[in-house]
This record gives structure tokens, sequence and C-alpha cells, in this order.
């Protein structure tokens, strides 16, 4: 059963941008083989992943498997992504399942997901093995005791992944950042690191076609994004939003979005006039 307050987007697929490169079935299907092979690996794996120096490279070689696998190449500009032992509430756009893979790529970290990812064929499992907190967006009656998990999780020091849109757009469009997990950051006394995600292709457009929207199943977004030549997934690291710095959950929200948008190059406007408007930014270095 839905609710009103549940997040929805608009996008579709008249959304998807138009003359991407694409390669043949057979390096479509050399690229499936090899994603289920770099899972195979990493279900062999989980013992390691009990021994704490062995989580995080173990967990960052996967998912950055995973990417390469699907022939997407990751660009990480900003600063370091890096909790220096305190936990955080770092926060994305949304835009594809790929981006859950590209954060944990960067710095693997538990996440905030929606429940029905927990039953996902390959990914789901991944992200369940990495303590992801589980959300029922369909109970309203369980978001207290999420948060309650949330803060909890952040005031033990952990990082923990949210998307504060509640939901995927095509990545030219986008929502705006709900402020009911900012608070869990406020109750932990943790900052908030926000992250800016952008798909582009190899000559430099940006492209809608990782996007996972409208009604489409997981599969079909995943054969679709199997099938792009010279996708390339960039990853800004914001600096971090330290504790105490907004008066309360929806200042925090608010500052998080902008940061977001000034590291994609946009104006936020009303959403019934928004259109992307680029801005002077500055670009980062590697990390």
């Amino acid at each position: 059963m839905s609710h009103p307050w549940m997040p929805a987007s608009p996008c579709g697929d008249g959304c998807l941008t138009p003359g991407a490169a694409t390669v043949g079935p057979v390096r479509r299907a050399l690229r499936f083989t090899a994603a289920v092979s770099v899972v195979l690996l990493a279900f062999g794996a989980l013992p390691a992943l009990v021994v704490r120096r062995f989580r995080e490279p173990v967990a960052r070689t996967v998912f950055r498997g995973v990417l390469r696998a699907f022939g997407v190449r990751l660009v990480v500009r900003g600063e370091r992504l890096d909790g220096g032992g305190r936990g955080a509430l770092v926060v994305n756009n949304h835009i594809s399942w790929l981006d859950i893979v590209a954060v944990n790529a960067v710095r693997p970290m538990r996440a905030l997901a929606k429940k029905e990812i927990a039953g996902w064929p390959v990914l789901g499992a991944l992200v369940a093995r990495g303590g992801s907190i589980f959300l029922d967006r369909e109970r309203l009656s369980t978001l207290p005791s999420t948060m309650a998990e949330l803060s909890a999780a952040m005031r033990d020091g952990s990082l923990v992944s949210v998307t504060p849109e509640g939901t995927t757009w095509c990545g030219l469009a986008s929502g705006r950042f709900r402020p009911a997990t900012f608070q869990a950051a406020i109750d932990a006394g943790v900052p908030v690191r926000p992250l800016a995600l952008r798909y582009r292709m190899a000559d430099g457009r940006e492209t809608t076609q990782p996007a996972f929207i409208g009604p489409e199943s997981l599969i079909d977004s995943l054969n679709r994004v199997a099938a792009l030549r010279g996708l390339v997934l960039e990853v800004t690291v914001c600096g971090e939003i330290a504790p105490g710095r907004a008066a309360d959950r929806r200042e925090l929200a608010g500052m998080a979005e902008a940061a977001v948008q000034a590291a994609l190059g946009n104006v936020r406007v009303p959403v019934q006039q928004r259109r992307r408007v680029p801005v002077r930014v500055e670009h980062f270095e590697q990390v």
C-alpha cells in the first residue's frame, strides 16, 4: 500500500537522451558474465569481511569490479571521503542503481535503502551484507525506529549513505532533498557529506541512459547500462557540513542540496520552471 507522502518522480522513458554509443551483443554478454563472476568472487570472500582491516579494501575491490565489468569508468573529484573515525551522513543525488555501486567503490559504507532493494538480484545481497539499514516506505509507523537506528549507527562511527530525494530522477532533472534523514545527523551530532553524481559518455556529453526511471524493471535497466559504450560516472565529494551549522533539519537538507547542485553546475529554480543553468564552478583534483 502506497502513501501520499511517498516520493515520486515525473521522469520516464521520454527523459532518456538519444544517440548513445553502444556495444554489440557479444560484448554485452561478456559484461554480464564478468559482473556475475565478480559477485561470485565476492561471496567467496565473505569470510574476509569478518576481519575489520580486510573489510573495506575487499568491499571496495568488489564494487569497483562491478563498475569495470559493465564498462563504467569511475572519476572521483573533490575532497577525500574519509570519516576519520567519526560517523557521518553521506548524501547524494539519486539517478541509478549504479549510484550505490559508485559510492561504495569510492568508500565502502552502510546505507539507508528501501526494503525492496534487499530482494534485487546480485546488488541486493551485496547491499545487505554491507550492513544496510532498510526502510519500509509503505509503513509510515516504522519511520521513527528506522531514523533512531540510523542515528545510532552514525553515533557509533559509521558512515551511512542516504539518497534524500527518496527516488530516482533522470539526472537532468532532480528532486528536493527531504529533511527526515537529516534529523538523524542532528541527533547523532555528526557532519553531512554531500556527493554529486553525474553520468557522461566518453565524448563528454551528459547522458540519462543509466537512469533507473519510470516503470522499467531492474533487468531492463541492467541491459541498457550493459549496452553503453564509454560510460563515465563522475563523483564529486563536496566539503562537509559540520554539526551545528544549520538551525534545523530543513535548513540542513537545503544546504546539502545546494552543495550538490553547485558541484553539478546547476542553479535551483522552482520545479515548474526547472531547467539546467550552467554556473562557473571550481574543477577539483583527482582523488
